[in-house]
């Protein structure tokens, strides 16, 4: 199974942000033989700027990215992802270009806590904690 995590459940997990950090962290736990985790390019950029200014300490905000690159691959953002979002109708761009991404990578899910955001994805969609529970079926 191939997943992209959406920013806010990273930023979770590298701002320590109750009550959300526990499910987040065993998303990021599950082991690359069972799910291939994805971030978008421009999420790692979002996801630096957000947390430096929340840490205010850049070598420490490049030392938790470098540690979410062990567990998470970076997922290309093309031209075509670009366009796409932005001939959508969709009001938040940002979320637009991440779910382009994972729709031109053919990926299963979006993990998100903004599920609403993400309405007019045609992938499946799940909080961190319906995610957890789904798999828990299989």
């Amino acid at each position: 199974m191939q997943v992209l995590i959406d920013t806010n459940v990273i930023l979770d997990v590298l701002l320590n942000r109750n009550p959300f950090v526990q499910d987040a962290v065993k998303i990021l736990k599950i082991p690359e033989d069972n799910m291939q985790k994805f971030v978008s390019a421009s999420a790692v950029t979002d996801i630096y700027y957000i947390a430096y200014q929340e840490i205010r300490d850049k070598t420490k905000v490049k030392d938790l990215i470098k540690t979410l690159l062990q567990v998470v691959h970076v997922a290309d953002v093309t031209e075509a992802n670009i366009l796409a979002a932005l001939n959508s109708d969709w009001t938040d761009f940002e979320d637009s270009v991440q779910n382009s991404v994972a729709e031109s990578h053919n990926y299963d899910v979006i993990i998100t806590r903004n599920k609403g955001d993400y309405n007019k994805s045609n992938l499946q969609l799940f909080s961190p904690k319906e995610f957890l529970e789904e798999i828990k079926k299989e």
